[in-house]
């Protein structure tokens, strides 16, 4: 008897195996879709405002590469991690999705950890988000980002208490597949900034 695999003809993922499971999907879809509108307004807003420093610091003076550095090498390893766990949902091996998925975490939690104390070391060197527009700006762009990979943690967390107790099924399968979008949309958020920002910020 022919075996169904992911070459065999009309195959297809179990998060996408019932209507409803793929009409969420799209609605996920359209709800990065509002996410990216979000980040493009945070952007805007930032060069607009990147040059008024009212006389204090700039991006120059404030941004240390080591910092920065160390920041996307934790957030773009997470997200490959991210995708390994979703392949090994896809493969049904909890395992390997409890592993790769708890590296992910790990990852995400050293990135805020770094990007928590790069905020602190700011506002000791009286470069806090009240000091010019341009720092405001500043604040508010990464400091959503850093929100959103809160949330991101958060809900991995909860989706992987749910495998944990009911299994690899329709539904829980479609949610590991829309978290590891979330957590791939963030780092795309995250290159970026690190792009505009920081490299920008330090040339």
């Amino acid at each position: 008897m022919e075996t169904t695999t992911s070459t065999t003809k009309g195959y297809r993922p179990m998060e996408y195996a019932s209507e409803e499971g793929r009409l969420k999907i799209f609605g996920f879809w359209i709800f990065l879709g509002a996410e990216i509108v979000l980040f493009s307004t945070l952007f805007a807003t930032y060069f607009v405002l990147v040059n008024q420093t009212a006389g204090g610091p700039s991006g120059k003076e404030l941004f240390e590469i080591k910092i920065f550095a160390m920041e996307t090498f934790l957030l773009l390893t997470s997200s490959f991690t991210c995708g390994l766990a979703v392949l090994a949902m896809r493969k049904q091996s909890k395992r390997g999705y409890f592993g790769w998925m708890g590296v992910t975490l790990l990852l995400g939690l050293g990135f805020l950890i770094l990007e928590i104390e790069e905020f602190a070391m700011l506002v000791e060197m009286n470069a806090g988000p009240t000091r010019s527009a341009f720092l405001s700006a500043f604040f508010t762009l990464v400091g959503t980002h850093g929100i959103h990979v809160t949330l991101g943690i958060a809900w991995v967390t909860g989706v992987m208490i749910q495998v944990w107790k009911r299994g690899f099924t329709p539904v829980t399968s479609r949610k590991i597949f829309m978290t590891g979008l979330y957590w791939h949309f963030l780092d795309v958020v995250w290159i970026f900034l690190f792009s505009t920002i920081y490299l920008l910020g330090v040339a």
